[in-house]
């Protein structure tokens, strides 16, 4: 068996999905590039989840304490730096002729749309600025969370080894041990599914969502609430509230084959929000869910896995806009299909 941590090994699968399909570049493991922008990246989300004075007491601004303000703009900067990079690359190989038909990522989708756009459709933005801010909130809304999710999912299958090797087991009956579970298979995979949500449910990423802003006046259970407020919506105390959840500390995927199976994650159903509701909903939602069941299911049909100790996984939390887990996942893997599934498309 060999040691892998989990936490690293999905950040790193997720990241490279995500920076394939915006700028066509992948990254080996340890790429310093690549490191680099996900040190960025989590520096970032830590930031954004700092509690901040001078966002409660306004005129607090002009001294920075803490040196946040600093912090931010230096990590903000070195962000756009890279992302510029990417784009000067692509622009690079579109005008030089070197880029083939067919072969075209979310960054020249977007270069080819904006250059048929006018200045007043993005007032006050120049083109480079609205692909740069556009593709780092689909790597900022993509990546973290759904790596987050995917680390509490293993985590929360290694210390209830029935609800693994259930989920196995339902793999084994539809997909088999002859070929890798492909993205046609994820709708018969229920009990994933279920896995997936409870999982959501249980450490969903942003457990506080994004800041939001009231537009008008309003009453909300007896409070005013006036324009422009600042407004958290509490997701993890909708998940874990009793009055919806039974045993809502608890692990039970199977509630969502049951009482609750008509429940999805589309923001439809307001007692499970995990990606927020309505049109200011996590962009990332659509790539989570199509990422999320798809790793999750492939990791646990190729692999054995076990626990480094007869301890229970550690489940305790780091701060920050997203709940990650705070210790590394190191779980021991070794090969659960025959030798010829690991060398599928190689």
């Amino acid at each position: 068996m060999v040691k892998v941590d989990m936490k690293q090994w999905f950040g790193n699968l997720v990241f490279n999905v995500l920076v394939r399909i915006i700028s066509g570049k992948r990254f080996q493991l340890n790429d310093e590039e690549g490191v680099r922008f996900q040190n960025v990246a989590r520096k970032f989300f830590e930031l954004l989840g700092t509690f901040v004075v001078s966002d409660f007491v306004p005129f607090m601004n002009r001294f920075d304490v803490g040196g946040y303000e600093k912090e931010m703009k230096m990590t903000g900067k070195e962000m756009d730096n890279i992302i510029e990079g990417w784009l000067k690359n692509r622009k690079r190989e579109k005008e030089s002729g070197q880029q083939q038909e067919g072969d075209q990522f979310f960054m020249d989708v977007l270069i080819s749309i904006l250059q048929e756009a006018s200045k007043e459709d993005f007032p006050g933005y120049d083109h480079d600025t609205v692909i740069k801010a556009t593709c780092l909130a689909m790597i900022t809304a993509g990546s973290d969370t759904t790596s987050v999710t995917l680390t509490w999912a293993l985590s929360l299958l290694l210390n209830n080894p029935h609800t693994l090797k259930t989920a196995q087991d339902e793999i084994d009956e539809h997909v088999g041990r002859d070929r890798l579970v492909e993205e046609s298979d994820i709708k018969n995979l229920v009990y994933l599914d279920a896995i997936i949500k409870e999982t959501l449910r249980l450490y969903p990423a942003a457990p506080l969502s994004l800041p939001h802003e009231s537009m008008d006046d309003c009453v909300v259970s007896g409070y005013n609430i006036p324009r422009g407020t600042r407004l958290l919506v509490n997701l993890w105390k909708i998940h874990h509230d009793p009055n919806i959840w039974s045993d809502p500390y608890e692990f039970k995927p199977e509630r969502f084959l049951t009482s609750q199976k008509d429940i999805d994650l589309k923001g439809k159903n307001f007692e499970l929000l995990p990606f927020g509701s309505g049109r200011r909903m996590c962009p990332g939602v659509y790539f989570a869910l199509q990422v999320l069941p798809l790793a999750l299911a492939n990791v646990i049909q190729q692999f054995v896995i076990n626990k480094t100790s007869n301890e229970p996984i550690d489940m305790s939390e780091s701060s920050g806009i997203t709940t990650s887990k705070a210790t590394p996942l190191e779980v021991l893997l070794a090969p659960r299909l025959s030798d010829k599934m690991y060398h599928v498309g190689m």
